[in-house]
């Protein structure tokens, strides 16, 4: 088959992806078709028990191409370091985890530009985008500990029919996370070890918390319908539900590595899996949401309710009773809540954020050295935030010519916000899908993309800084 011919076929298969699409067919089908790809179906054309035992027959098939998938990609061992995550319950990964493509070394791999990477597909699969482990349906997916814990503490199941949690628990964060509140730093943790939920918040933070804030907390924690979590017969779950709540994500206001697919992208096969990031420092973050920019935590709070919970779709929102908090009250005080969470204790900073050279070792010196300059992370993420509160642009098309895999069709990431690396250690697995699943990773990913040539030494010295952070 002739390439351009190939183009068009996959142009016409998902709506329309290619702007070559145009010149296969008329503007009335393009039109169509676009149309279709916009907008989820809003009346169902089977029974939920067809649905329910069609996507259920079909899980197990899923389930084992990603697992393919992962195992061709990545090294998914249990090979935990000597340093442990902030509340000292889960050691951090180590190594280097995503596997070459080809018969090349990284240091042969980083010593060819992108043109020739590109040419020869040598860009390890890793480095792609990662598709959700269902890139058809979509939705969120919880890490089984989450789904465990909300069926013991309210009797909520998490658990969906058609799919499951695909990332190994070894690469995901501690769990419970911490708690680290900017109004009570004498406290430490004040998580007391246990998952936040709407049955012992109130116990937890009583004489700790603002009313306005114990509002936002309760707001935070309250169950609403979400796309795949609720009472219509196009829900994956097999009882109605009440829906989920923001912490089921955030879980203690940090992460669990649970997944979706981001809202702004069209059409469905080329929505890109957002792996969900910390809450954490949000006080001194600028732009919210990784590719919608918003320019307030009201903002986020209030539009997380149509996008990550009803995947950008107010259509099929309003017949599941979406949740529309009231921008007066409601909002402002979960946003209040949100601000309050503080990032973890980090005692080898000062407070410009700067390593104490009397508290760092020689290889965290060496690496705060190469951060601040061969490696040039610190264009992106400058102290004491770690973020420069913007987005940027990759250019990942450099290296790889886009392509369908397990139904996502993966085409440049585009620009995406450079999100805080303070207390990074706490939250794998990295890169805003989750792709990178050790900070080795990430390093070996930064020296390929921005050709940074460092050495295997210098990698080193930079994960061991970053775990000061």
């Amino acid at each position: 088959m002739k390439k351009t011919t190939l183009i068009a076929a996959v142009g016409l298969a998902f709506g329309g992806i290619l702007t070559v699409l145009g010149g296969f067919v008329s503007a009335e089908q393009k039109t169509a078709i676009m149309d279709k790809a916009t907008y989820m179906p809003v009346v169902m054309e089977k029974s939920f028990k067809e649905i329910m035992e069609e996507d259920s027959a079909a899980k197990p098939k899923y389930v084992k191409r990603q697992q393919k998938l992962l195992e061709k990609r990545y090294d998914l061992s249990d090979r935990p370091s000597e340093d442990m995550m902030s509340a000292g319950r889960k050691a951090v990964q180590r190594g280097v985890r995503v596997k070459l493509h080809g018969d090349v070394s990284w240091k042969e791999l980083s010593e060819m530009d992108p043109a020739e990477i590109k040419r020869k597909d040598l860009f390890p699969p890793g480095f792609r985008p990662l598709p959700h482990i269902k890139h058809s349906t979509g939705g969120q997916v919880f890490p089984q500990e989450q789904i465990e814990k909300m069926l013991e503490l309210e009797d909520r199941n998490l658990e969906r029919f058609d799919t499951v949690f695909d990332i190994p628990t070894h690469f995901i964060p501690e769990f419970p996370p911490p708690i680290y509140l900017t109004s009570r730093p004498d406290l430490g943790d004040v998580s007391q070890g246990k998952v936040l939920s709407i049955k012992n918040y109130y116990e937890i933070f009583h004489g700790i918390l603002t009313p306005v804030q114990m509002e936002g907390m309760r707001l935070l924690l309250t169950p609403f319908p979400q796309q795949q979590f609720n009472q219509t017969f196009d829900r994956k779950v097999k009882e109605p539900s009440l829906g989920v709540t923001c912490m089921d994500c955030h879980v203690n206001g940090h992460t669990n590595a649970a997944f979706h697919l981001n809202p702004d992208t069209r059409p469905q096969a080329a929505r890109m899996r957002m792996d969900t990031v910390s809450l954490r420092g949000l006080y001194n973050q600028q732009i919210h949401g990784s590719k919608r920019s918003l320019r307030s935590v009201e903002d986020f709070t209030e539009f997380e309710q149509r996008t990550a919970y009803f995947d950008g779709d107010h259509v099929t929102a309003a017949k599941k009773g979406v949740n529309l908090p009231d921008r007066a009250s409601q909002v402002v005080m979960m946003a209040q809540m949100q601000n309050m969470l503080d990032f973890p204790p980090a005692p080898k900073l000062d407070a410009t954020g700067r390593l104490i050279k009397e508290k760092a070792t020689e290889q965290e010196l060496r690496g705060e050295k190469i951060f601040f300059g061969k490696a040039r992370c610190a264009a992106c993420h400058p102290a004491p935030a770690y973020t420069n509160h913007e987005m940027q642009d990759l250019k990942l098309e450099r290296f790889y010519t886009p392509e369908m895999i397990s139904d996502h069709y993966s085409i440049p990431d585009g620009p995406i916000k450079a999100f805080t690396l303070r207390g990074i250690k706490d939250s794998p697995p990295y890169h805003h899908d989750g792709r990178l699943l050790t900070l080795d990773d990430t390093v070996e990913f930064f020296n390929l993309v921005l050709g940074l040539d460092l050495s295997s030494q210098e990698k080193k010295d930079l994960v061991a800084f970053m775990l000061c952070l």
